[in-house]
């Protein structure tokens, strides 16, 4: 999985892809969360645990249910999320069966998110993965041509 952020086709200047956003996130996939926890632990501290249902997500342009375990840590400058797939199909569980346990996404934080997705998908990225939650509270998954996935958070 090549992790650069434009496409070596762009012709678009990425300052106007990337304007200054702000990266808050490193997220990973495991398969058990209760067996990866203490690893993650060791390097990063305490995390917190909660579970997330998710119901009418676009998935890859269907809307589907899914049921999320996540365990954040907010100790140092980026947040460290790990995520394990309870019910449903998503981007995580695609990840896991392709590649298996390890780093999914990076996340950043923008405002318009609708907007940013717009000019990404100009770029050739692929929205795999959104839910708008309230009028102002959105998050997209967007994957890169060259296979690397990002999420922006629209968020207040």
């Amino acid at each position: 999985m090549n992790w650069s952020i434009c496409s070596s086709a762009s012709t678009t200047d990425p300052a106007s892809l990337w304007p200054v956003w702000k990266l808050d996130q490193v997220a990973y996939v495991v398969r058990n969360m209760e067996v990866s926890l203490p690893a993650y632990e060791k390097l990063h501290g305490p995390f917190e645990l909660a579970e997330y249902p998710l119901e009418a997500v676009s998935y890859r342009g269907r809307m589907v249910d899914c049921r999320l375990k996540v365990a954040t840590n907010n100790d140092g400058p980026l947040e460290i999320e790990l995520i394990e797939v309870m019910e449903g199909q998503t981007p995580h569980s695609e990840h896991i069966e392709r590649y298996g346990e390890g780093l999914h996404h990076i996340r950043f934080r923008v405002d318009r998110i609708d907007e940013r997705i717009t000019n990404l998908e100009a770029e050739g990225y692929e929205t795999v993965f959104y839910k708008r939650i309230a009028d102002d509270i959105a998050f997209a998954y967007l994957e890169a041509p060259s296979g690397g996935i990002l999420e922006l958070l629209d968020m207040p």
